[in-house]
């Protein structure tokens, strides 16, 4: 630490800044990636009549906010010190960049919640949806087929009946309706 001792005030002031803030930053990053990111476990429960709920993990006022702010501050501070002379526009350009590092932590937490969708599968997302016949389908209701349907991405295997002509292996079909909640409908098209 003698070395800090001979900078200027301004210069050690954004280095003690960095270090510290640094070694936080590296932490929090290993135990994010780690599973162990600060949501387990440690909820309080309090009775209020207010609702603060958010639906985003993204909150301005946040100890990690704080932390990518203070980083891109005094990072900024110690890689722009010899480049601007004035220290009024050094703290504005450092205190610029630090808003900037908050403002890419959200963006990328937006893209990160978009990765986040839910892919249960759902009956009801083959309503209208085409399909094609794997085992042939009796007629008029009078037995059981199977037909490949495509959800979201994921091909399924379901049960389907008609109430038309027997249809083949190999037709394609429109789910028409869902009985009994795990029978598709099918009419060929």
């Amino acid at each position: 630490m003698e070395i800090l001792q001979s900078l200027p005030p301004m210069l050690k002031l954004f280095w003690l800044v960095a270090i510290p803030v640094s070694i936080i930053f590296l932490i929090q990053t290993v135990m994010t990636f780690a599973g162990a990111d600060g949501h387990d476990g440690l909820n309080a429960d309090f009775d209020s009549t207010g609702s603060h709920d958010t639906d985003t993990p993204f909150e301005l006022f946040s100890l990690r906010n704080l932390i990518n702010f203070l980083l891109g501050f005094s990072w900024a501070g110690i890689s722009l010190y010899s480049s601007i002379q004035s220290p009024t526009w050094l703290v504005i350009a450092a205190l610029a960049v630090g808003v900037l590092f908050v403002y890419v932590f959200f963006l990328v937490i937006r893209q990160i919640q978009k990765l986040a969708e839910d892919n249960s599968f759902n009956i009801t997302q083959t309503l209208n949806a085409t399909a094609e016949v794997y085992l042939t389908i009796p007629g008029n209701m009078s037995g059981k087929g199977k037909v490949m349907v495509s959800v979201k991405g994921s091909t399924r295997e379901l049960e389907a009946m008609t109430a038309s002509d027997k249809i083949a292996s190999g037709s394609v079909v429109r789910i028409v309706k869902i009985e009994n909640g795990n029978i598709l409908i099918v009419e060929k098209i």
